[in-house]
């Protein structure tokens, strides 16, 4: 059984009392999974912004990039 992929989305939005919170991150199956836990953490607050963080490096690594780490490590 293979673990379900999570995506990190990051949100920009305006709290109910008006104060912008930006480079808000949360964790989800899907949109609307974050969507969901942004709901229950920031009740009525309206989203302005929402993009896919991308990754700074591949999580893909070969047997290759691992040993030229540990070998430019030493």
């Amino acid at each position: 059984m293979h673990a379900p992929l999570i995506t990190k989305y990051v949100y920009q939005i305006r709290s109910r009392n008006g104060a912008i919170v930006d480079n808000l991150q949360i964790y989800g199956r899907n949109e609307e999974d974050a969507n969901r836990k942004l709901q229950q953490m920031y009740r009525h607050c309206e989203i302005l912004e929402v993009h896919i963080a991308t990754p700074e490096r591949s999580t893909a690594s070969s047997y290759e990039d691992v040993l030229n780490l540990i070998a430019n490590n030493t």
